[in-house]
């Protein structure tokens, strides 16, 4: 499939500037009158999933995963929501575990690489849900274990998932985790930090004993995080071992639906690494599209009606592949 080198994006001339594009959006962008449904789902393993609906009573789903320390409360997982129900299609919202607003029991939670969640919730959907067809969208981290997730399934990924798009994702984790570790992504670092942090002291306290932290458990980057913490909990030898395990790039040759990744030229938190040009030429699925612009799930490019780029191109995409299926 091709590598799509002239992307449409094309974005006012203030948004050409990376961290305008990431942040603005992610602040600035509203949608109060737009409201989620929440069901709450157990998990075979003493958890629970939240997952948040917004149905108008279609055949077609989207399932929106979103990035690090979000939510579906995310200015983009909302947006693209209400895109898609606007286009007749209903949307389904995920929650990773322990950021729905309420940490959750297990002393793990969720990873970069953790695809069984997924798998749960197409499954429990397909079993419970008259659905025609779903698709799947990721941000970020979610961008990740969407790839993930269909590459590890291949052929064996249930039909009624017809194909996949991914935003702003760090598919080979190693060398994006050092690019985002750098001083011009500190206040981004920090945000990330802040949240992951307070919530593993929560954790400490609600586990005690079985929490592999201290009291004054505080370090500066992922490397320090995932070296101390989301390894060891989730079964990983080290740091590096997990991000190595956990990067959807060595899966994304056994996709077999038609899959979109779009890297912007201008993400801070990418490596070289992470815009697959050669693969996408060769792969029979495998779309790949490097806007010049767009910082890190920003993209902004408001029309009329209050949508934004990645919305109409994830749709777009969406709506091509069901109907060839």
């Amino acid at each position: 499939m091709p590598f799509i080198q002239k992307s449409t994006y094309q974005p006012p001339l203030l948004f050409k500037n990376s961290y305008v594009n990431t942040i603005y959006p992610a602040v600035f962008r509203k949608f109060s009158e737009f409201q989620f449904v929440r069901e709450r789902i157990d998990t075979l393993d003493d958890d629970f999933l939240d997952l948040d609906w917004s149905q108008v009573g279609s055949r077609h789903l989207v399932i929106v995963l979103h990035g690090l320390e979000g939510s579906s409360e995310s200015q983009y997982a909302r947006g693209i929501s209400r895109y898609f129900n606007e286009q007749k299609w209903d949307a389904l919202a995920i929650n990773h575990r322990g950021c729905s607003g309420e940490n959750n029991r297990q002393p793990y939670s969720y990873h970069m690489g953790a695809t069984d969640d997924i798998a749960y919730i197409v499954e429990y959907v397909e079993a419970n849900y008259d659905y025609d067809s779903i698709v799947l969208v990721g941000f970020s981290l979610g961008g990740n274990v969407t790839l993930k997730y269909v590459g590890e399934q291949g052929s064996q990924l249930p039909d009624i998932v017809k194909a996949a798009t991914a935003f702003s994702t760090p598919i080979e984790i190693p060398t994006a985790n050092k690019q985002i570790s750098r001083p011009k992504n500190a206040m981004y670092m920090k945000r990330f930090m802040t949240s992951m942090i307070n919530k593993a002291k929560e954790k400490m306290e609600r586990n005690e004993g079985n929490f592999p932290i201290y009291e004054n458990f505080n370090p500066r980057n992922f490397n320090e995080f995932d070296e101390m913490l989301t390894a060891p909990v989730h079964g990983f030898k080290s740091a590096q071992e997990y991000w190595e395990k956990s990067s959807s790039l060595q899966f994304i040759p056994n996709i077999k639906i038609p899959t979109l990744l779009v890297n912007a030229q201008d993400d801070t938190f990418l490596s070289e690494e992470c815009y697959p040009v050669e693969l996408a030429k060769s792969h029979p699925y495998f779309h790949f599209e490097m806007p010049k612009y767009g910082g890190h799930c920003g993209f902004y490019e408001l029309d009329k009606e209050g949508f934004v780029w990645f919305e109409k191109r994830a749709f777009k995409f969406a709506k091509e592949a069901v109907k060839k299926s």
